[in-house]
């Protein structure tokens, strides 16, 4: 079962969020070098049958593809335990599950945006964005009111 948030607290929660998923973006895209050049590399091998490999840089690239993988999955399960979900890691876009009229919303956030101004319903996703008016702040919940 989700946790919902009310706006407040969602953004009460967008310093851990901001550095979570800035570094999610980043270690996913640290991670993605790695591979791209062990991945070259591997090529550049099979393709010469064969050559002399500099295990220095190897194990250098593996280590980073190996840390910026950990680091991807600590900011994901950090993010995940706090209730917010991921949506898209390329603009670094995120939801707090909230209630609005008693049916389940998403406060929506991307990591360039300075506040929270925008939810959706879940089947709308980040194009059906509308902005939070006083409708919303009258009859949106999260999980501590009535």
């Amino acid at each position: 079962m989700p946790r919902y948030f009310t706006l407040e607290e969602a953004r009460r929660m967008l310093p851990f969020a901001g550095r979570s998923i800035r570094e999610a973006v980043a270690s996913r895209q640290h991670a993605s070098e790695a591979e791209t050049w062990l991945r070259n590399l591997s090529q550049r091998i099979m393709l010469s049958g064969g050559m002399a490999v500099d295990t220095v840089a190897v194990e250098a690239w593996k280590t980073q593809y190996d840390t910026n993988n950990q680091a991807l999955k600590n900011a994901m399960e950090a993010l995940d335990e706090a209730g917010i979900q991921v949506k898209d890691l390329d603009i670094g876009l995120v939801d707090f599950p909230s209630l609005y009229k008693g049916e389940e919303v998403c406060l929506c956030w991307r990591m360039d945006e300075d506040d929270i101004t925008c939810w959706h319903g879940l089947s709308e996703g980040f194009a059906g964005r509308k902005e939070i008016d006083d409708d919303f702040l009258r009859h949106h919940r999260g999980d501590n009111l009535a």
